[in-house]
């Protein structure tokens, strides 16, 4: 798990940072958004762990009845994933501040200098509002994960690659074109910002964002997506039998992995 989900993060800083040098580079933020989501098609096809994604589909796991799924092995995964997350993502900040610094002996130019500035006004910017700031950062996160479990779920409806790619591509262009908080992105973007010499601290950083996202995505991928789909489908999913206690149970099938 702490493999896959260090290589999803990874892989997502890099489709950020990827998407912010275009928006820099061509001054409209349209394509970095439109060429944001290739990052999501790759981790999800290569099966890696994102932290907005068990966010949904462990729980749904547990509803469905799966068997060994407990709630401590639920919140163990959650944490093993956003620490995976977190150190792939912290790996990638470091690496492309080296390239942009040239070894840290340049100020890294105009991409720098506009990551600082997200890192500021995506904190501090919020901190001066206070609880309605916070409160702010929270729903950004619930629409976010909202659009990025859409796209999960549907992708895994998809039977071909191409309509994988497609369904997951709309939702997470739309999410990041909005400005909606994803747990995962933050923790390249916010590391990323600091380096580059944003004026803002690592409690600035945990405080106003980090910690109200990802609460805002749990809640955000649960609520819209993930007990919405349960309650309206879980009556008419065909049903698999397991063998529990030398008798057979039918309960409902639900196609859950915890890919993205």
């Amino acid at each position: 798990t702490l493999i896959r989900a260090f290589m999803a993060g990874a892989i997502l800083a890099l489709a950020a940072v990827f998407a912010i040098t275009i928006a820099v580079k061509t001054g409209v933020f349209l394509i970095g958004a439109i060429l944001f989501p290739v990052g999501f098609c790759m981790l999800y096809l290569m099966g890696f762990d994102l932290l907005t994604g068990v966010f949904v589909l462990a729980p749904l796991a547990w509803l469905a009845k799966r068997p060994g799924v407990t709630w401590p092995q639920i919140l163990r995964n959650w944490g093993l994933v956003f620490l995976g997350n977190f150190a792939g993502a912290l790996t990638v900040a470091f690496m492309m501040s080296f390239i942009f610094t040239m070894g840290y002996n340049t100020d890294g130019g105009a991409i720098a200098t506009k990551v600082a500035g997200i890192g500021e006004a995506r904190t501090l910017g919020y901190a001066e509002y206070g609880a309605a700031g916070w409160f702010t950062i929270f729903i950004r996160g619930m629409l976010c994960n909202w659009m990025v479990s859409l796209g999960v779920v549907g992708a895994m409806i998809s039977t071909h690659v191409s309509g994988k790619v497609l369904a997951m591509w709309m939702p997470i262009m739309l999410f990041f074109f909005m400005g909606f908080e994803h747990s995962v992105v933050n923790m390249f973007l916010f590391p990323f910002g600091l380096i580059m010499g944003g004026d803002f601290s690592v409690m600035d950083y945990f405080i106003w964002n980090e910690i109200p996202t990802a609460l805002g995505n749990l809640v955000g991928g649960l609520a819209f997506t993930g007990l919405t789909l349960y309650s309206t489908h879980v009556k008419t999913a065909p049903k698999r039998v397991l063998a529990t206690g030398g008798t057979n149970k039918a309960v409902p099938a639900a196609k859950v992995n915890d890919k993205v």
